[in-house]
């Protein structure tokens, strides 16, 4: 493999790599190379970060979609080209988080953990319903992990682009969007199985592969603690991205107050989702042939419920039910 010394005493060789994997006109006058992340705002657009002897050349800063913050830059992880065989990565470097979240009078305690993705990435390996990659350490002892770039769209685009119209997408589009989160939430009871949580379930967080045209989840960094409902963060995630796929989008407050001012006015507080309260999920109010059966299991997601889903196991044995009923 390659070290600092190597690089820089060989440059040349270096420059070959950036021309051969981003072009001639991508190679920067001046090569600046990397191995200690810590402060990660150091590193730079065009600099060549050194992980375990592999060069990475950086590139952009990816973009938070967590909380509405669409064009939020994620300092900490970056778009890079692998110079020994050119292929795109996403590099994760380390930065500590941790807050609190109430979800149903429930306490979770969320901690951004790049030890734990590192040991997802392991214990998914090939699993063709996740994002792939490796951890190495830099220089300063620092877990990087270095992610296969899938190319693709969200899942939240992906749905949204089938529904042009919702009585129509619900006849016509919903039961293959039911069988490909089916599919999903079955991976995530793999990890569960394996003593893992996903920690950061969101329809963000789903890309639809272009080569394989499947769903794969992306991002395990965030674990949580409950001392009430072990896995109980990563299915009220399920829950939000359940009640998306029926509605073809979200139902809010805001979009019943210019669309539907009327029917706003029936609804009630139980009717809401338990973590989004702008959000309606008993959606037989809006729709009226979405089937009972199918909204009852949303509303295991509503200020309604009286009784939760905890396992998902539970979840897919109903919905899998439901999902056999849709005309």
């Amino acid at each position: 493999m390659i070290d600092a010394e190597t690089c820089s005493s060989d440059m040349d060789a270096l420059r070959q790599m950036i021309v051969q994997h981003a072009g001639d006109a991508r190679v920067p006058r001046s090569i600046r190379i990397m191995e200690d992340t810590s402060d990660f705002f150091r590193i730079e657009y065009d600099d060549v970060l050194l992980l375990g002897g592999r060069p990475y050349l950086m590139r952009n800063n990816q973009k938070e979609g967590r909380f509405g913050i669409d064009d939020e830059p994620k300092f900490w992880v970056r778009k890079a080209i692998d110079l020994v065989d050119g292929s795109g990565k996403i590099i994760k470097m380390v930065f500590h988080e941790r807050y609190n979240a109430t979800v149903g009078g429930i306490i979770f305690d969320c901690i951004r953990s790049p030890r734990k993705e590192a040991r997802i990435l392991d214990k998914v390996g090939a699993h063709e319903r996740f994002m792939h990659g490796f951890a190495v350490k830099d220089s300063a002892g620092n877990i990087i992990r270095v992610i296969d770039y899938i190319r693709g769209v969200n899942f939240s685009a992906h749905v949204q682009s089938l529904n042009k119209g919702h009585e129509q997408y619900y006849y016509c589009r919903l039961k293959a969007v039911m069988d490909e989160f089916i599919a999903l939430t079955q991976a995530i009871g793999f990890l569960h199985d394996r003593d893992e949580k996903h920690g950061d379930i969101r329809r963000d967080h789903i890309i639809i592969d272009d080569d394989s045209g499947k769903g794969r989840w992306i991002d395990f960094d965030y674990t949580f603690a409950s001392r009430q409902n072990r896995f109980g963060y990563d299915l009220f995630g399920l829950g939000n991205i359940l009640t998306f796929i029926v509605a073809g989008g979200d139902v809010t407050v805001q979009t019943l107050q210019t669309n539907n001012p009327q029917l706003l006015q029936r609804l009630r507080e139980e009717d809401m989702n338990i973590v989004f309260q702008n959000r309606l999920v008993n959606l037989k109010k809006v729709y009226p042939y979405v089937a009972e059966a199918l909204n009852l299991v949303l509303l295991h997601f509503s200020n309604g419920a009286n009784v939760f889903y905890d396992t998902v196991g539970e979840l897919l044995e109903d919905l899998m039910e439901a999902r056999d009923k849709l005309t």
